[in-house]
């Protein structure tokens, strides 16, 4: 297997392909991508064989912006005999990986894709049990062995391989299943919980989206972003010349300050989370997202930029290294992620942690 399927946004094939490139290069792997438009995926061809499960081990699935999943694959398999799929797919995967723990049968997200998802519910069971007579997959599932997928791109051709648990997205065709509340303002209230499940390890959720905590949501109006911190029980900003709907202004946890996003200052000291999801230029509110880490206005932040029609991965590349230049030049410590969310248009969605300041005679934020 000297190929890896990356499963992105339809229409992102291009900034999937040069993302992958680049990252790898960046480990001295290099191989040349397979994009077509509208696909819902890339193949990058490693020119090594050997390099293509270095890579999906070295590279930090995290670290990349555009790729909703990351796995190492063989050839495709194409026209699968009617009478006997099975058999085909688990010689492809057979002898590649042992006792692993999780079985994905998946497909592009696209139209065509979703049309063969019946198809695929209906050939996991037989696959699954013939993998396990075979010691290829586990009786029960083990979130820390591999994951076997296979990706369908067309009735009777797919893609079969694996994917490490500890660096891949663990999610079903990469994408968090998130159900839209029915009292939340707008349908933008996804963005921010995906980004809370994609940038935010469970397990220290009780701490970093506490009962409780200050928050400033620039842009809020109608409140879609506002209600996901309202139902953690967080006090809130919220800044917009807009109205709020009023179903988040009776829950008594928000304070609606009619003004522009870029001109407003907190006054309150305490402030944990700063989200952001305005209409603007990339580079306004990648500059306004730094301003606030360096005055120590917000402990964390999650926004949004909106890219533009061309060179969208060359403008995601440069707003994330003017974040990071800025709080370097300014002493401050800084973990800086970047998504395309299934819930994202044309944008993605960024999320800073300020740790520490790192330089003499700055206050250390852990104080």
């Amino acid at each position: 297997m000297n190929k890896i399927a990356l499963y992105c946004r339809p229409g992102f094939e291009k900034e999937c392909a040069a993302e992958i490139t680049e990252k790898a290069a960046g480990l001295e792997v290099y191989g040349f991508p397979r994009v077509k438009d509208n696909s819902g995926y890339v193949m990058f061809e490693c020119y090594q064989r050997e390099d293509a499960e270095r890579l999906i081990k070295e590279l930090p699935f995290n670290s990349l912006i555009f790729a909703r999943q990351m796995v190492l694959v063989g050839e495709l398999l194409r026209n699968l005999p009617v009478e006997d799929r099975v058999s085909p797919i688990i010689g492809m995967i057979d002898g590649a990986v042992e006792n692993a723990g999780d079985l994905r049968v998946e497909v592009p997200d696209t139209n065509e894709g979703k049309e063969l998802l019946n198809f695929c519910r209906k050939l996991t069971v037989p696959l699954r049990q013939a993998l396990r007579a075979r010691n290829i997959l586990l009786s029960k599932e083990n979130s820390h062995r591999p994951v076997i997928h296979v990706f369908f791109i067309a009735s009777g051709c797919c893609y079969v391989g694996y994917s490490f648990s500890n660096n891949n997205s663990p999610f079903f065709m990469g994408i968090p299943r998130l159900r839209f509340p029915s009292d939340a303002p707008s349908r933008s209230t996804l963005k921010l919980e995906e980004a809370f499940h994609v940038f935010i390890p469970a397990d220290e959720w009780d701490e970093r989206l506490a009962s409780g905590m200050r928050a400033v949501d620039l842009g809020a109006c109608p409140g879609g972003w506002t209600y996901q911190l309202t139902k953690r029980s967080m006090m809130v900003d919220a800044v917009d010349n807009g109205p709020m709907a009023q179903s988040i202004m009776d829950t008594g946890q928000v304070v609606h300050h009619q003004e522009d996003g870029f001109r407003y200052e907190p006054t309150n000291p305490n402030i944990y989370w700063v989200v952001c999801d305005m209409v603007e230029k990339p580079w306004r509110v990648s500059s306004l997202m730094a301003d606030w880490l360096i005055k120590g206005w917000c402990r964390e932040a999650i926004f949004n930029l909106k890219l533009p029609m061309k060179k969208r991965y060359e403008e995601v590349c440069q707003n994330l290294k003017m974040i990071e230049d800025k709080l370097k030049e300014n002493g401050i410590n800084a973990q800086i992620s970047a998504k395309q969310l299934y819930h994202d248009r044309e944008e993605i969605t960024v999320h800073v942690r300020r740790i520490w300041a790192s330089v003499p005679g700055r206050r250390d934020e852990r104080d």
